[in-house]
């Protein structure tokens, strides 16, 4: 017919013949998408990364030593000279704060590490053997989420920490100890997760077709299986690293994580805790960064499960 505009015409000028679909993207770009819509997430992604900047060069610009002391400045609250006042020494607390927050996020990263190699190890070995190896290797996962963790955590610490301290120096032996502990506790329900996810991706047509062309089972789940796993192992991930800072806060407030000269976010609260009348700032700054770096990754692990949910995605 004449004025009739040929479909050849319309497809190449970029409008969709159905007029409502949306050009196919990659995958990572969807997700990206996804997570932008998460407003909260976007936020606590911003509020995160500048913890992270901010203890990684604070001590940089605010320059103040951790262990000047001043005991005419003892116990002062908020001020110009010291921001977020000072403890029972006179020592400046934004500074000790700065410090600190580098080992507590390096034990939360670094927890996080040793939780996904062995849970994603675990549950990899889990979900493409099956049969008895997967019986055992969920027996052992069952058997680690049935122990009291806080307990144990205590009694490894304090039974292997001075050994530890007295081959590799007293920061860092505290510090590989309480990563491998933590981390050695945090990995069962990354196992499951993968375990779950290769049971489900290893029936798929691409993997049928890969073990047809005869790739190994290593090839498997390097190439094919495991990078379509890695979303909700990113989820999980997250969720490790808030996991881990809050046990070693806990431990160090416990007076087992860190030795006092360590002034990491769980030490200060430690030290702080027979001032609370007279100081409560000294509790209230490092309460406050644990507070906010927990809930920040507590809330873009939200939006990454959002991001990388298959079910949200819409047509």
């Amino acid at each position: 017919m004449a004025g009739s505009t040929p479909a050849s015409a319309t497809a190449s000028a970029g409008v969709p013949a159905s007029g409502g679909d949306r050009p196919r993207v990659g995958p990572w770009l969807e997700a990206w998408r996804r997570f932008r819509k998460h407003r909260l997430a976007v936020v606590s992604a911003v509020i995160l990364a500048i913890l992270v900047l901010g203890v990684a060069f604070g001590p940089l610009i605010w320059t103040v030593p951790i262990d000047e002391i001043d005991f005419s400045k003892r116990l002062d609250g908020p001020s110009w000279e010291h921001p977020m006042g000072t403890d029972d020494l006179g020592q400046d607390l934004l500074a000790r704060i700065l410090y600190g927050g580098r080992i507590s996020l390096a034990v939360g990263f670094a927890a996080m590490f040793v939780a996904l190699v062995v849970g994603v190890l675990v549950g990899a070995v889990a979900g493409m053997a099956g049969g008895k190896t997967d019986a055992a290797l969920m027996w052992l996962t069952d058997l680690f989420l049935s122990l009291p963790q806080l307990p144990l955590l205590l009694l490894i610490i304090y039974l292997f920490r001075d050994s530890l301290v007295s081959v590799v120096g007293p920061e860092m032996g505290v510090f590989i100890l309480i990563v491998v502990v933590i981390g050695g506790f945090n990995w069962m329900q990354v196992a499951r997760l993968v375990r779950a996810q290769f049971f489900s991706l290893r029936e798929k047509e691409f993997v049928e077709a890969a073990r047809a062309l005869g790739a190994s089972k290593t090839r498997m789940v390097l190439v094919h299986i495991l990078p379509n796993s890695l979303g909700p192992i990113i989820v999980a991930a997250t969720i490790d690293i808030a996991a881990a800072i809050i046990a070693e806060s806990t431990l160090s407030f416990l007076g087992l994580g860190f030795p006092p000269d360590i002034p990491t976010w769980g030490r200060l609260l430690f030290d702080a805790k027979d001032n609370l009348d007279f100081a409560p700032h000294w509790a209230l700054f490092p309460g406050l960064m644990i507070f906010l770096t927990v809930l920040s990754i507590n809330f873009v692990g939200d939006g990454l499960r959002d991001a990388f949910d298959p079910r949200r995605v819409k047509s």
